[in-house]
């Protein structure tokens, strides 16, 4: 197998992994729903 055969192969199958593993990531895992609140100065609204 030529070397540039083999190194397209190799990056493909890299590729397949981190887009698998994204994909995983996107349809698998629940975020955790939680309250925020920020802090605004007042001096932002003198403007």
């Amino acid at each position: 197998m030529p070397s540039l055969i083999r190194l397209l192969v190799i990056l493909a199958v890299l590729g397949g992994i981190g887009y698998g593993t994204l994909w995983a990531f996107a349809n698998l895992v629940q975020p955790h729903a939680r309250e925020m609140s920020v802090v605004v100065p007042a001096d932002r609204f003198a403007k």
